[in-house]
């Protein structure tokens, strides 16, 4: 994908998803959705006990302010390109910092940040560019967590919402995810499904990786 077609890739997104924004924090939709994954991200951060973490397309805010109130990290950052989203998540907290950034140009210094984290976004990123901007982010030592969609079959709903937006969205496999992440520079030390209920038809994997020191 070209710089341009990129850059209008984005633009499609962000207004996709600040027309959905009112609609994002409904209780059914993040219970079973989004908060397996973001418990599995949390359960991560707490382990390795980050000091400055920054939530990458955070939408309304809800795992930033989840780290921010569970763990009491020095900073919480939660990046979004979407205005709609980031008007939901300041009304959410101010103890977290937020700011209007894509994945793939983060407002930070080298070495900046201990981790980085992404939920359900991925396949929305250019994902060798994403991952390269969070290894330069990264302290050495410092740790990214990425949940991707992973489903066994195709998943028609994405593929519907990513032609409409205009480009193809690609939900990494496991096996590609690793190599996404050594190409990066990082050090696989975590890979698993993320753990739901046997019923539901999503299926998403959580791969953890680390900078070398």
């Amino acid at each position: 994908m070209t710089t341009t077609q990129r850059r209008g890739f984005n633009d499609a997104i962000t207004s996709f998803w600040s027309f959905a924004a009112p609609a994002y924090d409904q209780g059914c939709l993040q219970r079973w959705v989004y908060r397996p994954a973001q418990d599995e991200v949390i359960a991560q951060l707490k382990e390795r006990g980050a000091r400055a973490i920054a939530d990458i397309a955070c939408g309304t805010g809800i795992l930033a302010d989840r780290i921010q109130r569970e763990l009491q990290p020095d900073e919480v950052y939660g990046l979004d390109m979407s205005d709609g989203m980031l008007a939901q998540a300041r009304k959410r907290s101010d103890r977290v910092r937020w700011k209007s950034a894509p994945a793939e140009e983060l407002p930070f210094q080298d070495g900046f940040l201990d981790a980085v984290v992404t939920t359900s976004a991925f396949h929305f990123f250019d994902q060798p560019a994403a991952l390269a901007e969070f290894h330069r982010a990264l302290a050495p030592g410092g740790m990214v967590a990425v949940t991707t969609m992973s489903p066994r079959r195709t998943f028609l709903p994405l593929h519907a919402l990513s032609a409409g937006l205009g480009a193809p969205a690609h939900s990494p496999t496991e096996k590609e995810m690793r190599a996404l992440f050594e190409a990066a520079g990082f050090i696989v030390a975590e890979q698993h499904r993320v753990r739901r209920p046997v019923w539901t038809p999503i299926s998403d994997v959580i791969t953890v990786g680390v900078k070398p020191a």
